[in-house]
C-alpha cells in the first residue's frame, strides 16, 4: 500500500513538535497529505506555526500534566481520544506517527481503536517511558541516536536520525565567512572573519551556568576572540552586566531565528545536549562542549552527549562541575590546540544524519507494503 495520508501527533515541548513538523514538511514535499494532531499546553501556538508552512493541524482538547492535575488529565485525554477518532476517520489516515511523550496518548489510543498502524519516533539516545509503553502496539520505532536501552522496545527498532528543520539542512554547508558577513549585516555585529567565534546557547535551561559562569570566564580571557551569546527569553540581564563595557566583541541576544548563521560562524559551541540541539551541532560539524541538563527525564541528555563524546566528537562537562576554572581549562586547550578541536568538529559532522525525515518516512512506507 502506497503511503499517501499520514497523521503525525506531537505534544509538549518543541523537542517533540519541531521534529514532527520537519517530517510533515518532508512528506508534503514528497506529494503526500499530512495532518498534525497536537496535544499539550502549547498546542494552539504550535498549530499556528504548522499552518505557516501550509501544514494542516488540529489542536486537541488540553491535557495538563497528570502529576499536577490527574482529574483534568483524564478528562482532557478522553476528550482528545474522541476528537482524534473523528480526525482519523475524516482524514482517512493510513498510518499514525507519534513523536514521543504521554501527550500523544489520545491519538495513539484513537489509532488503535480505528486500527490505524502506529509508528513512533524518539529523539534521544534513551527511549522514553511513553515510547517504551507505546512500542507494545507499534510497528516500528525510529530513534534520533542509537538507543542505549534497546531491550526496552517491543517493536522493530531502527536508528533513523533526528529530523531537523529544512532551512537548517539547506544552510548546513554555509561558509564561515559568509555566515559572519550575514551576522554583521543582520545584527550590525561588527565581527571579524579572522578571529575565533564562541557560541553560547542554552540559557533557558540552567541560566546560571550559561548566563553567569560563562560570561565571567570569557570576559576575563586575554586572547582575541568573539562571542555570540543566546541567553534565553527574558534572561539578558546577567550577560549584559557581566560582559559590561569590556572590549570583547560580542552579540548578545535572547534567541536567534537565523540559527544557521550562528552555527555557521561558530568555531566552538557551549550548549545543552537535547536531541534537536545535538543533531543540529552534528549537522553543522561544530566542535562542542556539552553540559547535559541534569533534570532531563531519566538523564537522556547525558546519553545524547555520551554518543558524541565516546567518538571524540565533543567534550562533556557535568552541570555540577561547570565552573569558571573548568571553562578556562577548556579554553586554554581550545586556543593552544585549535587543530584538535577542528578535528572534533569534523567527527561531529560525520555523525550527522541529514536525511532523518526521509528515513523515518521510508520505514513507515516499507512497513505498509
Amino acid at each position: 500500500m502506497k503511503l499517501e495520508r499520514l497523521v503525525i501527533t506531537c505534544g509538549g515541548t518543541g523537542g517533540h513538535f519541531f521534529p514532527g513538523l520537519s517530517i510533515a514538511r518532508e512528506f508534503q514535499r514528497q506529494g503526500g497529505r499530512v495532518r498534525l494532531l497536537l496535544s499539550g499546553e502549547h498546542a494552539a501556538a504550535q498549530r499556528e506555526i504548522a499552518e505557516r508552512f501550509g501544514i494542516s493541524a488540529r489542536a486537541l482538547p488540553r491535557m495538563p500534566n497528570p502529576r499536577k492535575s490527574p482529574v483534568r488529565f483524564v478528562v482532557g485525554c478522553v476528550g482528545g481520544v474522541f476528537a482524534a477518532l473523528g480526525e482519523l476517520r475524516r482524514f482517512r489516515a493510513q498510518a499514525m506517527l507519534g513523536m514521543g511523550s504521554f501527550a500523544t496518548l489520545p491519538v495513539v489510543s484513537a489509532a488503535v481503536l480505528r486500527r490505524v498502524p502506529v509508528f513512533l519516533h524518539d529523539g534521544n539516545a534513551r527511549i522514553g517511558k511513553a515510547n517504551r509503553c507505546f512500542s507494545r502496539i507499534a510497528r516500528t520505532l525510529g530513534t534520533g541516536f542509537p538507543a542505549v536501552n534497546p531491550e526496552t522496545c517491543c517493536c522493530k527498532l531502527c536508528h533513523t536520525g533526528m529530523p531537523v528543520r529544512p532551512e537548517l539542512r539547506r544552510q548546513a554547508g554555509i561558509g564561515r565567512a559568509e555566515a559572519v558577513a550575514a551576522l554583521n549585516t543582520r545584527f550590525q555585529a561588527g565581527f571579524s572573519p579572522d578571529l575565533p567565534i564562541i557560541l553560547v546557547t542554552g540559557g533557558s535551561q540552567g541560566a546560571a551556568i550559561f548566563n553567569q559562569v560563562l560570561p565571567e570566564a570569557l570576559s576575563a580571557r586575554k586572547e582575541r576572540f568573539q562571542v555570540i551569546h543566546l541567553a534565553g527569553k527574558g534572561k539578558l540581564t546577567d550577560p549584559e552586566r557581566i560582559y559590561g563595557a569590556g572590549n570583547l566583541p560580542r552579540l548578545l541576544l535572547e534567541s536567534c531565528a537565523e540559527m544557521e548563521l550562528c552555527l555557521g560562524a561558530a568555531d566552538l559551541v557551549f550548549s545543552r545536549s537535547g536531541g534537536s540541539t545535538a543533531a543540529e551541532l552534528a549537522l553543522f560539524g561544530k566542535a562542542s562542549v556539552l553540559i547535559p541538563y541534569p533534570y532531563a527525564a531519566e538523564g537522556h541528555q547525558r546519553d545524547n552527549a555520551e554518543y558524541f563524546a565516546a567518538r571524540d566528537a565533543a567534550v562533556i562537562v557535568e552541570n555540577s562541575a561547570f565552573t569558571a576554572a573548568a571553562v578556562n581549562e577548556l579554553l586554554d586547550d581550545f586556543f593552544t590546540t585549535p587543530g584538535k578541536w577542528r578535528s572534533r568538529g569534523d567527527r561531529m559532522r560525520r555523525l550527522a544524519v541529514p536525511d532523518a525525515a526521509e528515513r523515518m518516512l521510508a520505514e513507515i512506507s516499507a512497513a505498509l507494503d
